[in-house]
């Protein structure tokens, strides 16, 4: 048993004769190691991708409820006057009066 943990710490079972089989052991448990590292920064960087649009998005989502409040403030009747007195324009204080067209068949 002494023997044998020996000869793992010193390295016999790469440099023997049959130590082709265990070259391609480490090699392809390398190999493994190596594409799940890579698979796994890859998920991470995805996962950063995301919350960086996301926050794009609660961003022109924003942007967009300020612009539509914006609008809503603009097309309101008190502010039109504000905008119209200021060009000399008074509203008028006579109704409006419908123009009814009626067809000769």
């Amino acid at each position: 048993m002494k023997k044998n943990i020996y000869s793992i710490l010193r390295g016999k079972f790469l440099v023997s004769d049959d130590s082709f089989k265990n070259w391609r052991i480490i090699i392809f448990i390398s190999v493994l190691a190596i594409i799940m590292i890579a698979s796994s920064h890859s998920a991470d960087q995805k996962v950063y991708e995301i919350a960086k649009l996301k926050n794009e998005a609660k961003e022109y989502r924003s942007a967009f409820v300020d612009g539509r409040s914006k609008l809503m403030r603009l097309k309101m009747e008190s502010s039109i006057i504000k905008k119209v007195a200021e060009k000399g324009i008074k509203i008028s204080e006579i109704p409006p009066k419908k123009i009814t067209v009626k067809s000769q068949n």
